[in-house]
């Protein structure tokens, strides 16, 4: 399709999208007005219509994305007028699979290497393809580590030539960082990249398959997946697993219905055309010492914008399989990452009147930032309700608000019309999920969730468990958006994947507080008028409930007992595809051995093949640094033949595994040291000789 015919479409569309979500926001909004209590408080009152007219908008945006979704996997239409390859062979071109890594499993990221290069192979398409792991790490152990698990994962394929990995020694602009150093290095070579993150992988037909596409549509600027998530252990995990697979296809329909080519790139999973990215996609640093201000931390949104504006497309391909990711394992992990997530979202905003970009970008910057802010107008509009609630249990009424008269005005509640309010807003919630259910059941796919009745209570229990962790949530969120607004800094530690249960006292430090507003409103409310309790107790429960619920999702045990009972089954448990399968093979293999003997800081200057890895790394040519680094280098031989391994910090620890000729240096003196000093690197002296 021509880029007029789709654009014309594409309008047509969204005009649909912001009709049908205007229409019942401002009809939610009505009924809100006759729902209050008369006469009242006109500035309360106009402010929570006004919230919950914007809300009703924000939940509308999603109930219409999955109906649309609904409507295009039942009907079998395709969202994306991309031209199709009838055989995905390959040209002459070449693609760079490329693995961001910040102090991640090198075992894990190593095992999905594996997996795809000999996916490749069988394929007769390795020859296309090369992989690098491109490394932030700024711990000492997990450098060498990585470096080893390299070394390894080379020996095994039997290749250094396809499998790179790099180091930098300064983490400039975290992953945008990252991936601008290899363009920079490594770019021109290349005529694509599929990024990926630690956590991902691709069947080997998927990875051809984007490439072919990439060839026979060359206005397409970048191609995303919508991976599905696997290996979920944990209670918490299982559920989203599930949730991603059943609801999941549909929304990404939905999405690909209205986006078209201006489509959202979600940093991972994707295939980008190298050439208009370098050129076009350099993220700018957000000037001044406002909030929000410095390097953009949700990269992928801009880089989508820029490359629409370039005039490149942007396609969301919802209906290509072979995509994986996996999912945080418990809801406190989740929560640190969408701490970061609402950070760069917001810093969006900043980038509304960026010249040149397009008007559906400019609106997906608002939705995006909304994803949060909208937590913190929910818990606005329950303040501005209990401000209600407060004004007509402490302020006398008016009975003759307009004067004089013969009849007094007497307070009503409209309390039917609150119940209609209540009962539309659980459907729209609700009903995505059901059609999801129809549209499995529809097209025969119950068996890939272990059968109706398995299927009908998972997601009962997943909406149970959605309706308990929302106002956790929101609660969270909004500390999150007044924290971004504020100026506070964000962290950006390493992304937790493994699955370790939260403990009691974890939970207590994040919950308590949660619990203790939730006890104090409850109080509030009762002390006010009895009867508003009711209204809210849902939510002030599952602030309550939020510390047991968060430990006992977090657990395996709990997951794997779901398990057992066929509970949260999905399609890749039920029939494991050959890459999920070796992956997990191939991850426990790499994970018991480095169990055996984990390579660390200490093994790069004492074991011989890890110094011999670590040094192959460096250049061959010595460096000469000039007197004062030279000086400080002397120092810490010194100080590490003297005191071994602990003596140096962090810091110093990665400088030396920087300096080839001090690394060389330090592992002929270790081993050459008496055995008193052997002893302070764990060193049997016998083994010399």
């Amino acid at each position: 399709m021509k880029l007029r015919l789709w654009r014309s479409k594409a309008l047509r569309r969204r005009m649909a999208l912001v009709i049908l979500v205007t229409v019942p926001a401002l009809l939610a909004s009505e009924f809100m007005a006759g729902a209050l209590p008369v006469p009242g408080n006109p500035l309360l009152d106009d402010a929570v219509i006004l919230v919950f007219g914007l809300l009703t908008a924000w939940v509308a945006i999603g109930f219409w994305t999955a109906i649309f979704g609904f409507f295009v996997l039942f009907t079998r239409r395709s969202t994306v007028p991309l031209q199709m390859p009838s055989v995905c062979a390959l040209p002459e071109s070449t693609t760079a699979i490329v693995v961001p890594v910040y102090k991640e499993s090198a075992e894990r990221v190593t095992a999905a290497i594996e997996v795809m290069y000999r996916g490749l192979e069988k394929e007769s398409a390795l020859g296309h393809f090369e992989f690098y792991i491109l490394s932030d790490s700024d711990d000492p152990d997990a450098c060498v580590r990585e470096q080893w698990a390299w070394a390894q994962l080379c020996r095994t394929l039997g290749t250094f030539k396809r499998v790179h990995y790099r180091r930098r020694q300064v983490n400039i602009k975290r992953k945008t960082g990252n991936i601008a150093d290899f363009l920079r290095r490594w770019g021109s070579r290349h005529d694509y990249m599929i990024v990926l993150d630690a956590d991902s992988l691709m069947s080997a037909a998927t990875l051809v398959k984007l490439v072919a596409l990439m060839e026979i549509n060359p206005t397409a600027g970048i191609i995303q997946t919508a991976p599905g998530i696997m290996l979920a252990r944990t209670l918490f995990g299982r559920i989203q697993q599930f949730a991603n697979r059943l609801y999941g296809p549909m929304y990404a329909a939905g999405l690909s219905f209205w986006q078209l080519g201006d489509s959202y790139y979600w940093g991972h999973n994707a295939i980008i055309r190298v050439a208009p990215f370098m050129q076009h996609c350099a993220l700018p640093r957000l000037r001044g010492r406002a909030p929000l201000s410095g390097d953009i931390l949700s990269h992928d949104f801009v880089e989508a914008a820029l490359m629409r504006r370039a005039g490149w497309s942007v396609w969301l391909m919802s209906d290509i399989a072979g995509s994986w990711e996996e999912t945080p394992p418990t809801l406190l992990d989740e929560l640190k990452r969408d701490r970061r997530w609402c950070h760069g979202n917001l810093q969006h905003l900043r980038l509304l009147l960026a010249k040149g970009m397009l008007a559906t970008h400019r609106l997906m910057f608002i939705n995006g930032a909304m994803s949060y802010i909208a937590s913190l107008l929910w818990f606005i509009y329950l303040l501005l309700g209990t401000a209600v609630i407060a004004w007509h249990a402490l302020i006398p009424p008016n009975y003759f608000p307009a004067g004089h008269g013969l009849f007094p005005v007497w307070p009503v509640w409209h309390q039917g019309l609150a119940v209609v309010l209540l009962a539309l807003t659980v459907l729209i919630l609700f009903l995505p999920k059901l059609l999801a259910v129809a549209l499995t059941v529809a097209q025969r796919r119950t068996h890939e969730f272990g059968g109706l009745p398995l299927l009908f209570s998972g997601v009962g229990i997943e909406f149970l468990h959605s309706a308990l962790l929302a106002p956790v949530r929101m609660l969270f969120h909004s500390r999150f958006v007044l924290a971004s607004l504020s100026g506070r800094k964000v962290s950006w530690g390493p992304q937790q994947r493994q699955a370790s249960a939260t403990g009691w006292r974890e939970a207590l430090r994040y919950h308590a507080l949660g619990a203790m507003l939730a006890f104090a409103w409850a109080a509030l409310l009762y002390a006010l008028d009895p009867g508003f309790l009711w209204w809210l107790l849902p939510v002030l429960g599952s602030l309550i409930l939020a510390l047991p619920v968060s430990v006992y999702t977090s657990r395996v045990q709990t997951g794997q007992a779901a398990r057992r009972l066929g509970l949260f089954a999905t399609p890749e448990e039920r029939t494991p595809t050959a890459e999920i399968s070796l992956l997990q093979q191939t991850s426990l293999t790499r994970q018991t051995a480095a169990r055996r003997a984990v390579p660390g800081f200490q093994a790069a200057i004492t074991d011989p093949y890890v110094n011999a890895v670590i040094m192959a790394r460096l250049s061959p040519v010595l460096r000469r640094y000039n007197e004062e680094v030279t000086l400080t280098r002397a120092l810490y031989r010194v100080r590490l033949l003297r005191h071994g391994p602990t003596a140096l910090n962090r810091r110093e620890q990665l400088a030396v595994l920087g300096d080839r000729g001090l690394l060389e240096d330090l592992h002929g003196s270790v081993w050459a040291s008496s055995a008193e000093r052997a002893s302070l690197w764990s060193l049997d002296i016998k083994a010399k000789a």
